[in-house]
């Protein structure tokens, strides 16, 4: 990442650390300010802009809250599969994609090829949670409730209706 790393900087990078999933710039501001940090919406966008650009974050785009952040595990890009209802995401083995982009890279001589792979569907509670009376098409499971999710430490606040994810790699 580029520039001087400002306390503000940091303190991105510690609360994205933090994160299990995917969190909006937004809900990355309200953490930090939560957490104590005087720190603008404005500075975590150029933040995260910058952490993209480096490689630093893996990055996915839903419908509702735009482009949405994970911190970049060090050994690089992960595709994810994630839930269109809670927003929980887990990483996949994706090798064959990795080795099929390389290929098609190397038959047509491209140079610098990126890749998109799209995998949403229904976690396991999720699926299994009966509809929720007051929306039958987004279930509520007691695991994603705002509340019970805002009670774990180092977990982001709950998103809903996260559809079609692109993992941008």
């Amino acid at each position: 990442m580029g520039g001087r790393m400002t306390r503000q900087r940091i303190a991105v990078l510690r609360v994205l650390a933090g994160c299990q999933d995917f969190v909006s710039a937004q809900e990355l501001h309200a953490l930090l300010v939560a957490d104590g940090h005087a720190i603008g919406l404005t500075t975590v966008y150029r933040t995260l802009r910058e952490l993209e650009a480096s490689g630093g974050v893996d990055v996915v785009r839903n419908g509702a809250s735009g482009r949405l952040y994970r911190q970049r595990p060090t050994d690089g890009h992960r595709h994810y599969l994630i839930c269109r209802d809670c927003g929980r995401s887990r990483a996949v083995d994706a090798d064959a994609v990795e080795q099929w982009a390389g290929r098609i890279a190397a038959e047509t001589g491209f140079a610098a090829v990126e890749h998109t792979v799209e995998l949403t569907g229904l976690c396991a509670d999720c699926h299994e949670a009966p509809p929720h009376p007051a929306h039958p098409a987004h279930p509520a499971h007691p695991a994603h409730t705002s509340t019970a999710r805002a009670a774990a430490a180092d977990s982001p606040p709950s998103r809903q209706s996260l559809s079609h994810a692109n993992v941008r790699m």
